[in-house]
């Protein structure tokens, strides 16, 4: 499991794909939101603006888990 600290006290699903490398821009988070099996905290999540804070688990089916760490 990949761990992302945060530099802010959130960061939009959007923003985390693109940051992990897997959207190339902010456009593409809908149609990856669509066609992937992308889950937060365990539950199905289709929204590119879904705020993840301190302590959430992003799971993308076959690629990576990432969970969200709280400032230092």
């Amino acid at each position: 499991m990949e761990e992302f600290v945060l530099s802010a006290p959130y960061i939009t699903l959007g923003q985390l794909l693109k940051r992990m490398g897997m959207i190339e821009t902010g456009g593409q988070a809908k149609a990856f939101l669509l066609s992937e099996d992308v889950r937060v905290n365990g539950e199905p999540e289709s929204r590119r603006g879904r705020k993840l804070i301190s302590g959430d688990v992003v799971y993308v089916a076959g690629q990576k888990t990432v969970k969200i760490i709280g400032q230092p």
